[in-house]
């Protein structure tokens, strides 16, 4: 009888032994993990305060103009910029009198062209597309991005019968170009 309990508290010291092992080598793992948090990610910032320039506070959106013969596409390619710039940057939009810097642009290009056909010539696929040019400048005319004019030209593809118009397709078109102008206003890696 004296044999089974001695095995027992055996057992039940390597198991106490081996927790304690798992435990110091736990919190060494973490503590390796934490240090290599803190220095390896020094330099990151979490936000997209740290994506825009820090010394322009402030935006002013001008109409954009357009030399498509299709009504109002500059209004709402202006609307859906001012709603990316207020919903993905930090900077606020602003009266021109008080404003740090400006945004302007210009759809110099629209097209409409077939991609597919029926046998019957009719249109069963089309593309739609956009050259646009845009500055942003701080009050002294100084460009604040990259290059000094930026020309995006993209196109969206929609197809009639499935229930797609042009009226969708320059929807969608406009919602991609404002995206890409508050893409090239961020800072450069």
């Amino acid at each position: 009888m004296s044999i089974a309990p001695a095995s027992l508290k055996q057992k039940g010291t390597r198991t106490h032994l081996a927790s304690q092992e798992g435990r110091s080598v736990l919190c060494a793992v973490a503590l390796c993990a934490f240090v290599q948090l803190i220095t390896g990610c020094r330099g990151y910032h979490l936000g997209n305060q740290y994506s825009f320039r820090n010394d322009i506070r402030t935006v002013h959106v001008g109409i954009v103009e357009s030399d498509s013969y299709r009504r109002f596409l500059g209004q709402q390619l202006t609307e859906a910029i001012v709603k990316e710039i207020e919903a993905h940057s930090p900077l606020v939009i602003t009266e021109p009198a008080i404003a740090d810097s400006f945004v302007q642009g210009r759809i110099m290009r629209d097209t409409k062209r077939v991609i597919g056909e029926n046998r019957l010539d009719e249109p069963r696929s089309l593309e739609y597309g956009w050259q646009v040019e845009v500055t942003w400048v701080d009050r002294a005319g100084v460009p604040l991005m990259q290059r000094q004019v930026v020309r995006i030209s993209d196109d969206v593809t929609f197809i009639p019968e499935g229930g797609q118009s042009l009226g969708s397709a320059q929807l969608q078109l406009i919602q991609k170009v404002a995206r890409q102008v508050v893409n090239q206003m961020e800072n450069p890696w």
